[in-house]
């Protein structure tokens, strides 16, 4: 068969092509384009090694683990072919994993320890600190005195139990860096006597010097205004055992309480980290004092999020619905002004609101008062409280279901609501039996989303009751208006600081609201099969 003249050239254009780019040449102009690339990732690769070398060298093992993670995916997925298609996915996946996964790993991890305020270091960091303290060493206290002169600076030390016995030190510069400086008996120093102000500013560069009395002691800093003859207080044996230097006593690290412990089991700060197990999980299931105020405030919380999503989608509704209503005149106007709470900044309208519920001095209760005679305790009655709560809180959020209903409302077809005319259905067979089913299914998702973001509400309860009134008789502080989020909260960063224990409730509020969620969407998914 004969090909035409215009196709022949084509196919040997093609040829061609082929052969040129299986040239060395082609080839070594592909790998030149190849370098930036290479180096890129390179210099990418050390950057990311170096930082997880610093993390790890302080005793960090989850975080730089998952940055080596990161950086070995993200390597081969810039540098080989087959991982090309996955180029435009990794950053979701490394915001995915940094910002997700790695904080939900870590905040579960910590939950198994002792972890807080009184056990927040590791055990080497703890030794360290017992190594670096520093004993009186003799009865040789002397106060200082700290003069400047051109730069230079010299210490003139008195002893505190005879003032006729003064060392002056020779010249030295405070640099931060540790040095040693001799003294000799004498009187008289150059320049100019430095304030106590200008003392404290140099603390720390002072700290680093030691004085040597002409051979025969070696004194340090040992507070703002006197030095005196130190040593180290322990040195290490064995298996972190710590020895006392000056009385010989062994102190131990428990791996139980997270302390080092002297022989008399008494407890040496700072404490470490250790893993304690199941011991949060099981001091929220058995600690009377712990147990009832959660499964309390727990049964609040899901009632807050659902009465919270229930009456802000109805009101929403109805709003909407009268939004759309022909006869209604004026109804920009309105709807600007429905609108309006959404506008406003919600710790704004919060603490408006906080004034206006005010038990003494409110406009609320003196409108109540006015009308019926009556003065509700808002702040400390409990009841009272929720009450508030869910008011505000439903003022809050119904434009934003509004504006969601007003724009679902359009897409029904006005067919429906001619035929339904024609067969003399009222406006509450209109609602029940058009409006309603048309928006379940669009509106499902949102009243997830919405219930997930009021069971973890913290600034509203933050703000407006700060959790009160507060419960009698628990062993951590929790209030009746408390959320489960607030609760985690006070127990991280206010009681007690036990972030273990609060990394265990968040556990099991992230565990709730997940399996309500996975509840929630299998009924969604179910309904709009039928």
């Amino acid at each position: 068969m004969t090909l035409p003249a215009n196709a022949k050239s084509v196919a040997t254009g093609k040829e061609n092509g082929k052969k040129n780019m299986s040239t060395p040449a082609n080839a070594q102009k592909l790998s030149s384009g190849n370098g930036p690339k290479w180096a890129l990732v390179a210099l990418i690769d050390l950057a990311l090694l170096y930082v997880i070398f610093l993390l790890y060298a302080q005793g960090e093992i989850l975080f730089p683990l998952t940055l080596l993670v990161l950086c070995s995916i993200g390597t081969w997925v810039f540098t080989n072919k087959a991982g090309y298609c996955y180029r435009y996915v990794y950053p979701c996946l490394l915001g995915i994993i940094m910002f997700i996964v790695f904080p939900l790993v870590y905040t579960f991890s910590i939950s198994f320890t002792n972890y807080g305020s009184a056990n927040i270091l590791s055990l080497e960091r703890v030794k360290e600190i017992h190594l670096d303290k520093q004993v009186k060493t003799g009865d040789q206290v002397y106060r200082l005195a700290l003069y400047q002169d051109n730069g230079q600076y010299q210490l003139q030390l008195t002893d505190k139990n005879d003032s006729a016995n003064v060392y002056t030190s020779e010249s030295f510069t405070l640099d931060g860096q540790a040095k040693e400086v001799a003294a000799q008996p004498d009187t008289s120093a150059q320049g100019q006597k430095l304030s106590m102000r200008d003392i404290v500013k140099q603390r720390a560069a002072l700290g680093e010097i030691t004085v040597n009395l002409h051979g025969n002691s070696r004194l340090v800093m040992s507070s703002l205004r006197e030095f005196a003859a130190m040593a180290p207080q322990y040195r290490e044996e064995a298996d972190n055992v710590l020895v006392d230097i000056h009385t010989g006593e062994s102190i131990r690290p428990d791996m139980v309480t997270g302390f080092y412990v002297n022989v008399d089991g008494e407890q040496i700060a700072p404490g470490f980290s250790v893993y304690v197990g199941g011991e949060n999980y099981q001091l929220l299931l058995e600690d009377k004092g712990i147990r009832e105020p959660f499964f309390k405030i727990f049964v609040w919380t899901v009632v807050f999020a659902a009465l919270s999503v229930t009456l802000c989608a109805i009101i929403g509704l109805l709003l909407a619905n009268l939004m759309q209503w022909e006869p209604l005149k004026e109804r920009g106007i309105y709807r600007v002004l429905l609108i309006l709470p959404y506008a406003v900044p919600a710790f704004i309208s919060i603490l408006i609101f906080k004034g206006l519920f005010n038990q003494n001095f409110g406009e609320i209760n003196m409108i109540l008062e006015g009308l019926f005679g009556i003065e509700p305790e808002w702040m400390t009655n409990p009841t009272f409280a929720r009450m508030m709560i869910l008011i505000v809180n439903t003022w809050l959020g119904y434009p934003y279901m509004m504006i969601v209903c007003m724009g679902l409302l359009k897409a029904i077809p006005d067919v429906l609501y001619e035929a339904s005319a024609i067969d003399g259905a009222t406006p509450i067979h209109n609602l029940l039996f058009i409006t309603l089913p048309s928006l379940a299914k669009s509106m499902a998702p949102i009243l997830i989303a919405s219930f997930a973001f009021n069971f973890n509400n913290f600034v509203l309860i933050d703000l407006l009751t700060a959790g009160g009134p507060m419960r009698p008789g628990t062993s951590i502080e929790a209030g009746f208006t408390d959320l489960l989020v607030n609760f985690t909260f006070r127990t991280a960063f206010v009681a007690g600081q036990d972030f273990g224990l609060a990394s265990a409730i968040a556990t099991m509020i992230f565990l709730i609201v997940g399996f309500i969620s996975w509840v929630n969407l299998r009924a969604t998914r179910s309904s709009q099969e039928y």
